[in-house]
């Protein structure tokens, strides 16, 4: 049998610099969250999205997916830690995967190449740049949830070192940072389908 693993997603945050709540931007027939989900959902068993601002319209546009359960994060105008520490302590399987809610065209290979890894913290790369998500080994909750409110997960992650695996996708490098970024991802799934991955 598969070892389990579960998904965290973070999607609690304001979108201070995309003028637009990014997470609810239509891609084709699919929002950002939904694309970032579906991304993950073949390879998981659950998949806890944390919410924040806007809150309700997540809730919303993942009601259909059986394995997504939202987490309300009050804090989450305290930074993205916040948010981490409200998703992974409610994970109770082995391994989980981390990723923001706006990186929505990384492909389900992704998930699943990256499974065959060692190692307690596991980092896909494309052409040599590091990118999403980053799958952990549980045990490691314990310290990640000790660590002060002030600490990023990028510190952390780099104080215990990590593996990486090479992908050939993209789009594990590919957010939603602006209304550029994001045109730029609307193209991009123009041109190599609905998933926007290339093949």
């Amino acid at each position: 049998m598969a070892e389990q693993v579960e998904g965290v997603v973070l999607a609690a945050g304001l979108s201070s610099r995309s003028a637009r709540y990014k997470m609810a931007l239509p891609l084709g027939d699919k929002s950002v969250i939904e694309r970032c989900v579906e991304g993950m959902v073949d390879t998981v068993s659950r998949i806890w999205v944390v919410v924040g601002w806007q809150a309700e319209q997540i809730q919303r546009l993942l009601a259909r997916y059986d394995k997504v359960e939202t987490i309300l994060n009050t804090r989450f105008r305290e930074g993205m830690f916040s948010s981490v520490k409200a998703g992974i302590a409610r994970v109770r399987a082995p391994r989980f995967y981390l990723v923001p809610g706006d990186h929505p065209v990384i492909g389900p290979h992704v998930y699943a190449r990256m499974l065959g890894a060692a190692g307690d913290i596991v980092i896909p790369t494309f052409e040599g740049k590091k990118g999403h998500p980053v799958l952990f080994r549980s045990h490691l909750i314990p310290e990640i949830l000790a660590q002060p409110d002030g600490t990023t997960l990028r510190d952390y992650i780099a104080s215990k070192g990590y593996v990486t695996v090479q992908v050939e996708d993209e789009g594990i490098l590919l957010d939603i940072d602006t209304l550029e970024d994001y045109d730029a991802i609307r193209e991009r799934i123009c041109a190599f389908g609905r998933d926007g991955v290339e093949s």
